[in-house]
C-alpha cells in the first residue's frame, strides 16, 4: 500500500500511548463490575443472591472474560492477514458503540439482566481485537532492543487496569450504576479518532484464507471448557457445587475434545488460524506456559483480597457493608504499586540481559508473598498486609514486563498478531480458570464448618430453629457472593420480616460488624490455606518454566537464531522472496516492499530494515515486487518495480533505487 503515510522514528512512542490506552482500559473494563454489581442489579430490580439469578451475576462477571479469551487469537490471525492497525482501530470503535449501549440501559429485571449481559459480550468483542493487537503493533513499532520496555510499560498498564477498575467501579456505582458504563464512552471516543488519525501499519501482512474449521473448533472448546467452570462453582441438587453435574462434565471434556480437534485441524489446513509450530519454539511455549501459571495465581489473589477485606476485616476495624467495595480497592493499592515500580524496570533491564533471570526471580518472589499471606492472621495488622502486597505487586512486575517482551521477540513478524493473541488467551482463560479453583477451594473450606457454625450462632440469637436450619443449608458460594458484592451477608440471608420477629437488639447484632466475620474466619482461614499454597505452587513452576526458557533469544528474519547459544529453535525454511532495496551507490534505503498478483491485488507487505533488506513469503505464483521509498528517501528515489516468481523455494532479488531528476 504505497499511499501509507511515512512511518519515523516518533511513531514508536505514538504507538504505545495508544496502545496502552486501548489495552488499559479493556482491562478495566475487567474488573469495574465486581464492586458495582450491587447497584446495576438494584438499578434494575433484580436480586443477584436469588437462587435464580446466580447464573445473572456470574456472566455478568465473567462473560466479557470468556469472549475476549476465545477471540484474541483469531482476531490476532485476522491482523495479521489484513493489518493489525485497521483491526486495533475496528476494536476500539466496537468497544466504544457497546459502552454506549451499556451506559442506556432502560430495561428492569430479567430483560435489563439480559440486555447488560449481552452487551457485555459484544463489548468484549472490541476489547479482543484491542488487546489481540496492541501487543504486535507495539512489536511491529520498535526495535528488538527496547520491546522490553515498551510491552513492560503496556503490561502494567494491562495489569493495574484490573485494579484500578476495582476503585473507579466503587466510586462511580454509588453516584449512578450507568457512569460505571459512562466512563469508558469519552475514552473510547478519543482513543479511536487518535488511532485512526495517527497508527499506520509498520509491520508485515501476509495474504491468506481465512480458517473457518479452525476459528470454529477454537471458539466452541474454548467456549465450552470456560462455561463448564463458570457453572462447576454453582450448587447442583444437594452438592455445595455443579462439578459432578452431567452439564458440567460434558462442557468441560467435550470443550477439550473439541480443542483437540482444533490441534489436529491446524496441521492439516493450508492457512492455519495459529501455527502450532510456534510451540516448537522453546521461548514462546515455556513463557506462555509461565505466564498461565502466573495469571492464575494473580487472578485468584484477587478475588481472595476482596473477599478478605469486604467480609471479614473492613467490618470488623468499623466499615459498614455497604462502603466495604471501595475501600477494599483502595487498601490494595499497594499491589499495584509495585507493578508500576517494576514493570518498566525490569523492561529495561531485560532488554539489555534477557528474560530468564528477571521472570525467574519474580515468580520466586510472588510464591514467597503468597506463602506469606498465608502465615497472616485472618485479622492481620495493615502495615504488614501492605508490605506484602507490595512485595508480590513487585514480583509480578519483575516477572511480566521481560515474559511479555521475551514471547514477542521470539517469533516471526509475520506471525505476531496470532502469537499474541494466544498469550492473551493464556492469560484471560486463566483468570476464568482462577475463579473456579479458587472459589472452590474456598467453598471447600466453608462447606465443612459454617453450616453447624451459622446454625449454632443464629439459634443463640433468638432466630428460629426452622429458618436457621434453612439459612444454614444453603450453598456457601451464597455466603461468598454477598461478600464480593458488598452484602451485609447475615440481614440478606434473613430477609426484614425474620429480623423484625427477633427483636431490634438481636437483629442489630446479628447483622453488625462483628458476627459475621468472626463467624467466617475460621472457615475462611482454612479455604485460605488451601487457595494460597496452590498459587505459591503455581509460582514456583512458572519460575522453572520461565528459567528453562533458555538464554537471551531473537528471532531473526533470516533464520532462528540463538544470541547466547542456549535456547535451540529449529530455523524456518527461507522460502519466498528476501533481498535489499538499495540506492545507485549500494547503501540500504527505507522503503515500503509489495508484492502484487496479476490481478492487481496485494499479496504481501513489508517495511525494509536498517539495511534495506527485506523478506516476503506469498504462495506460489508470478507477482510484480515494488519498491517505494518512504522515511527520508522520499522525494529523492524513484520507486522500482521487477516480476518475480515464487515456486517455494527462496528467491533473492535485490532493488536498486534511481536518483529523481532534480534530487
Amino acid at each position: 500500500m504505497t499511499g501509507e503515510k511515512p512511518v519515523g522514528e516518533g511513531y514508536k512512542w505514538v504507538a504505545l500511548s495508544n496502545t496502552t490506552l486501548g489495552v488499559l482500559i479493556v482491562t478495566i473494563n475487567m474488573s469495574i463490575l465486581l464492586i458495582a454489581l450491587p447497584d446495576i442489579f438494584k438499578g434494575i430490580d433484580i436480586s443477584p443472591l436469588a437462587p435464580g439469578n446466580i447464573s445473572y451475576l456470574l456472566w455478568l462477571i465473567m462473560g466479557y472474560l470468556v469472549v475476549t479469551a476465545v477471540l484474541v487469537v483469531s482476531f490476532g490471525r485476522v491482523g495479521d492477514m489484513y493489518g493489525r492497525t485497521r483491526m486495533y482501530n475496528l476494536g476500539f470503535a466496537v468497544f466504544t458503540v457497546f459502552s454506549i449501549l451499556l451506559a442506556v440501559t432502560w430495561l428492569h429485571g430479567d430483560a435489563g439482566a439480559l440486555w447488560l449481559i449481552t452487551m457485555r459480550v459484544l463489548q468484549g468483542i472490541g476489547g479482543a481485537l484491542l488487546l489481540a493487537n496492541s501487543t504486535a503493533i507495539l512489536t511491529d513499532a520498535f526495535p528488538t532492543h527496547q520491546r522490553g520496555l515498551a510491552l513492560g510499560i503496556n503490561s502494567v498498564a494491562a495489569i493495574a487496569g484490573s485494579f484500578i477498575g476495582l476503585i473507579v467501579g466503587g466510586v462511580l456505582a454509588p453516584v449512578s450504576w450507568h457512569l460505571v458504563f459512562v466512563v469508558s464512552v469519552p475514552i473510547g471516543v478519543f482513543g479511536t479518532v487518535w488511532a485512526y488519525l495517527k497508527l499506520r501499519e509498520a509491520g508485515e501482512r501476509h495474504a491468506a484464507r481465512i480458517d473457518w474449521w479452525g476459528n470454529v473448533t477454537f471458539a466452541v472448546g474454548l467456549v465450552a471448557v470456560l462455561m463448564g467452570i463458570t457453572y462447576g462453582i454453582q450448587p447442583y441438587g444437594g452438592h455445595v457445587m455443579g462439578w459432578t453435574s452431567p452439564t458440567v462434565l460434558t462442557l468441560i471434556i467435550g470443550g477439550v475434545v473439541v480443542l483437540a480437534v482444533f490441534a489436529v485441524v491446524e496441521t492439516r489446513v493450508t492457512d492455519p488460524m495459529f501455527h502450532l509450530s510456534l510451540f516448537r519454539i522453546r521461548a514462546f511455549t515455556a513463557g506462555n506456559v509461565a505466564s498461565l501459571l502466573a495469571a492464575l495465581g494473580r487472578g485468584g489473589l484477587q478475588f481472595i483480597l476482596i473477599i478478605w477485606l469486604q467480609g471479614i476485616w473492613l467490618p470488623q476495624h468499623g466499615y459498614d457493608y455497604e462502603s466495604t467495595p471501595l475501600w477494599a480497592g483502595i487498601y490494595m493499592v499497594p499491589l499495584t504499586i509495585g507493578f508500576l515500580v517494576a514493570g518498566p524496570l525490569s523492561g529495561i533491564l531485560s532488554d539489555r540481559y534477557g528474560a530468564r533471570s528477571f521472570a525467574t526471580i519474580g515468580m520466586v518472589v510472588a510464591a514467597g508473598s503468597f506463602l506469606a499471606l498465608k502465615f497472616l492472621p485472618v485479622d492481620f495488622a495493615y502495615a504488614g498486609f501492605a508490605v506484602v502486597l507490595a512485595v508480590n505487586g513487585l514480583a509480578m512486575g519483575l516477572f511480566s514486563s521481560p515474559n511479555r517482551a521475551a514471547i514477542m521477540n521470539s517469533v516471526p513478524p509475520r506471525q505476531r498478531g496470532a502469537a499474541a493473541g494466544m498469550t492473551s488467551t493464556f492469560q484471560n482463560s486463566a483468570t476464568v480458570l482462577s475463579i473456579g479453583i479458587f472459589f472452590s477451594m474456598l467453598i471447600l473450606g466453608l462447606s465443612t464448618t459454617l453450616p453447624s457454625s451459622l446454625f449454632t450462632g443464629l439459634t443463640q440469637h433468638g432466630v428460629p430453629a426452622d429458618v436457621a436450619g434453612r439459612v444454614a443449608e444453603l450453598p456457601p458460594v451464597s455466603t461468598l457472593f454477598a461478600a464480593l458484592l458488598g452484602y451485609n451477608p447475615i440481614e440478606t440471608l434473613l430477609g426484614p420480616q425474620v429480623l423484625a420477629q427477633i427483636g431490634p437488639d438481636q437483629a442489630a447484632y446479628l447483622t453488625g460488624r462483628s458476627f459475621f466475620p468472626q463467624l467466617i474466619s475460621g472457615p475462611f482461614a482454612d479455604g485460605l490455606t488451601f487457595a494460597l499454597v496452590f498459587a505459591a505452587i503455581c509460582c514456583l513452576v512458572a519460575a522453572l518454566g520461565s528459567l528453562l526458557r533458555g538464554g537471551k533469544y531473537a528471532y531473526d528474519e533470516g533464520a532462528a537464531r540463538e544470541t547466547e547459544a542456549v535456547a535451540t529453535v529449529p530455523e524456518e525454511p527461507a522460502t519466498g522472496v528476501r533481498g535489499h532495496v538499495l540506492a545507485p551507490g549500494g547503501e540500504g534505503v527505507h522503503a515500503v516492499v509489495t508484492l502484487v498478483d496479476p490481478d492487481g491485488r496485494e499479496a504481501a507487505r513489508a517495511l525494509t530494515d536498517d539495511d534495506g533488506g527485506f523478506h516476503l513469503a506469498p504462495r506460489e505464483g508470478t507477482y510484480l515486487l515494488v519498491a517505494t521509498p518512504r522515511d527520508g528517501a522520499v522525494g529523492t528515489y524513484g520507486p522500482r518495480a521487477d516480476r518475480v516468481a515464487v515456486d517455494g523455494g527462496p528467491q533473492a532479488l535485490d532493488l536498486v533505487l534511481q536518483v529523481r531528476r532534480g534530487s
